[in-house]
C-alpha cells in the first residue's frame, strides 16, 4: 500500500487530495514542523533531502510534488485527470502544471522568507535596518511579481471554472497549493475569480476529505 509522508502545512495536501480523487487506498505518516517551521530530521530517513510529500510503496520512493501527481495520474488514466497530448487543452494543461512551482511559488516563498527576516535573532540595533530592508523588498520586487501572477490568473479564471479545459485536471490541482497560500497571507479581494475558484474547489468532497485527513494546506 501507498504511504504518505505528511509534513503538515505544506504540499503534500496535493497528494492527500489526488489519492481521494483517485479512490485509491493509502496510509498517511503525520509530520510536525519544528519552531522554526522547517521539515523535522525524520524526514532524512525517508528521503535525503528530508522534505515532504514524500510517498513510498514497496521498494520505491518517490518525491516532488508534482512527480507524485504527475505519476499517480498517469498511472490510472481512467481518472482523466492527466490530459492526452491530443486534448485540446494539451498546451493550457501543460502550462498551468509547471506555472505553479516554476513561476508563482516561488515568489510566495521569497515573500515568506523576507517577511521572517526581521523576527530572526539578530542585535536589537541591527533589527530596524533588517525590517526596513525586508519591508522594501517585498514592497518594491516580490509583491508586484506576486501582483502581476494573480492579474494572470484572475483574467484567465474570469470566464473560466477550471485551468485546463471544461473540467477539473491535474493542472488544478497543482495550482491548489500556491493560490491557497496566496490567500492566506494577503487580501484576494481584488482577484474575485481567484478567489471563487478557491471557493470552488473547497466545496469538493475529495478536498475536504483531505483536509480531514491532513489538515490545512497553509498554516
Amino acid at each position: 500500500m501507498l504511504t504518505v509522508h505528511h509534513l503538515e502545512y505544506s504540499r503534500s495536501h496535493r497528494i492527500l487530495w489526488l489519492l481521494e480523487e483517485l479512490g485509491l487506498p493509502y496510509e498517511i505518516k503525520h509530520y510536525r514542523r519544528t519552531r522554526a517551521f522547517l521539515a523535522p530530521k525524520e524526514l532524512k530517513a525517508v528521503h535525503p533531502l528530508g522534505k515532504s510529500p514524500v510517498v513510498t510503496w514497496d521498494d520505491k520512493t518517490l518525491a516532488e510534488s508534482g512527480a507524485i501527481l504527475q505519476y499517480l495520474a498517469d498511472t490510472h488514466p481512467d481518472a482523466g485527470l492527466a490530459l492526452p497530448v491530443d486534448d485540446p487543452a494539451y498546451a493550457d494543461y501543460l502550462y498551468w502544471l509547471h506555472a505553479a512551482e516554476g513561476s508563482l511559488m516561488p515568489w510566495l516563498v521569497m515573500k515568506l522568507v523576507f517577511q521572517r527576516v526581521p523576527k530572526a535573532p539578530m542585535p536589537f540595533f541591527i533589527r530596524p535596518v533588517a525590517r526596513s530592508l525586508s519591508e522594501r523588498v517585498v514592497g518594491t520586487f516580490i509583491q508586484p511579481n506576486i501582483d502581476n501572477h494573480l492579474a494572470l490568473i484572475e483574467s484567465w479564471l474570469e470566464d473560466r471554472s477550471w485551468f485546463a479545459g471544461n473540467r477539473m485536471t491535474l493542472a488544478d490541482i497543482q495550482m491548489s497549493y500556491p493560490l491557497e497560500a496566496a490567500s492566506a497571507r494577503a487580501n484576494l479581494d481584488k482577484y474575485p475569480a481567484v478567489k471563487a475558484y478557491l471557493e470552488r474547489i473547497r466545496e469538493l468532497p475529495a478536498y475536504q476529505t483531505a483536509l480531514e485527513k491532513g489538515g490545512a494546506p497553509t498554516p
